[in-house]
């Protein structure tokens, strides 16, 4: 399926096969390519936590409002961030790079994050959002559907996944096989709405 095919069809879809089964040559596919979404500084600080275990799905459904892809959908991705990835050995995100783009790009992380606690959280939020972006992208043009996720209580769950007191999280991701489609759109603004020319 091509880019502009899967974004048009990608829908939040509530109902998934309990039954169906990534395989792992399309898990891994999927995780490669979501590691291709763009950070700032290149720091990649995104975490996914790829909840496979069934007892513990069963445990976070509830924290969920009971919502079932939680527990039917074939992947639960928890997407977390390290708020601090800035700071932890930056020369390994430029590791590859001339000596000069080093000499420029490492102070310039630390200038950019260093005590400014807002913009290091941001940052990681921004991150987040692209690389849910392009999950879900990814496993529509697999053939598979999604459902981006912010209807649980972050502090229980990051209480269960043993989330470090440094890392934030952003969202679930659902990815499997949909069983029923999604409402008609609700209600789409139009473009004179949301595009602005030049400013307010």
């Amino acid at each position: 399926m091509d880019t502009l095919t899967a974004i048009e069809q990608r829908r939040a879809i509530k109902h998934f096969d309990p039954e169906h089964k990534l395989t792992n040559d399309e898990i891994e596919k999927l995780f490669q390519l979501a590691m291709l979404s763009p950070t700032a500084f290149n720091i990649q600080h995104w975490r996914f936590v790829n909840v496979s275990d069934p007892e513990l799905r069963k445990q976070i459904q509830p924290l969920a409002w009971g919502q079932s892809q939680v527990v039917d959908a074939s992947l639960l991705i928890i997407l977390t961030a390290d708020l601090k990835a800035w700071e932890k050995e930056p020369k390994q995100y430029w590791r590859n790079a001339a000596t000069e783009v080093q000499d420029f790009m490492l102070p310039a992380i630390r200038t950019y994050y260093e005590g400014k606690e807002q913009v290091q959280r941001d940052e990681v939020f921004r991150s987040m959002g692209i690389a849910a972006q392009t999950l879900m992208l990814a496993a529509k043009a697999m053939g598979y559907d999604s459902c981006p996720m912010d209807g649980f209580d972050f502090d229980a769950v990051g209480k269960l996944i043993n989330l470090p007191e440094d890392h934030v999280i952003g969202q679930f991701v659902a990815v499997g096989k949909g069983i029923k489609e999604a409402w008609p759109r609700p209600g789409q603004l139009t473009m004179n709405e949301v595009v602005i020319e030049n400013s307010f």
